[in-house]
């Protein structure tokens, strides 16, 4: 976590003098129907990258599918949207976590934290320069007593995962007595 905050830093730190004056950008995930259906006729989707554009001074708000120019305009903006689908991979989202202002989430967004993992990794300095010392210390102690919950949770899972697999290999053995008795009504109709 810290090697990807600390890239994503030098990747802000070089971009503040090249990027556009007077103009704002945000790329996000949208679902965008396929224009298939499933099998119960209900439509399919799938998500999109789309990129938002903002003009300051403007109520003109740009909001098209990401093309490569807009990624190549806007690589700060891109880096921190790949790094917040990144983290969310493997945390809970800082929106979860009631500890937080919704103008001490952005702050941290900015900076490239997007999970309360990623909060608790944080290093005490970086903390105390970014003002969240205290929420810092609130997420590992989060996280701490959390982690009984979450070996409960991978077991559930798994226990989860077992029982459909169970379920799939006993109607998958229903099928094969289905066409075994099939084959023996032909072979004693045959007799």
């Amino acid at each position: 976590m810290n090697m990807d905050f600390e890239m994503f830093q030098q990747l802000l730190d070089e971009a503040k003098n090249s990027r556009e004056q007077n103009v704002a950008a945000r790329f996000y995930d949208r679902a965008v129907k396929t224009g298939e259906v499933n099998a119960n006729g209900l439509p399919k989707f799938k998500n999109v990258c789309f990129a938002e554009i903002r003009i300051r001074d403007s109520h003109d708000v740009f909001d098209q599918p990401a093309t490569p120019e807009k990624i190549k305009r806007f690589p700060v903006e891109y880096n921190r949207y790949l790094l917040s689908k990144k983290q969310a991979e493997n945390g809970a989202p800082l929106e979860q976590f009631a500890f937080l202002t919704a103008a001490e989430i952005e702050s941290l967004k900015y900076h490239g934290i997007f999970t309360v993992e990623a909060l608790a990794a944080l290093d005490e300095a970086r903390a105390e320069n970014l003002g969240v010392a205290e929420e810092r210390r609130l997420a590992q102690d989060f996280l701490k007593n959390a982690a009984p919950n979450a070996d409960l949770n991978r077991r559930r899972a798994e226990e989860d995962r077992l029982r459909a697999e169970n379920l799939r290999l006993r109607e998958e053995l229903e099928e094969y007595r289905r066409r075994l008795a099939r084959c023996e009504s032909k072979n004693n109709r045959r007799h």
